[in-house]
């Protein structure tokens, strides 16, 4: 048996896993990104340590995030502000 082509590189996974998440692909686009899926267990650690993340961040209040020490935040904000410049 041959294997799949994989024409999704894993590159291009990260980019779009926001997007897949909100489900705000193209059909084609999620159709491509479910079949890279199936064959890169990477990628799906990833997304599922993504939907880790959104699942752990929506349990936290507003007095959660204010009960940080500036030593627990600093490294969280940095990080942000790291993603979100990398994102242009």
């Amino acid at each position: 048996m041959t294997p799949p082509v994989d024409d999704f590189p894993c590159n291009l996974f990260v980019e779009l896993v926001t997007e897949y998440l909100d489900g705000a692909l193209s059909a084609e686009d999620t159709r491509r990104l479910e079949e890279h899926l199936e064959i890169c267990g990477g990628c799906e650690t990833v997304l599922e340590q993504f939907r880790a993340v959104i699942y752990i961040a929506g349990a936290l209040h507003e007095a959660d995030v204010d009960a940080l020490t500036t030593a627990q935040r600093e490294p969280v904000m940095a990080a942000f502000r790291d993603w979100a410049s990398a994102r242009g």
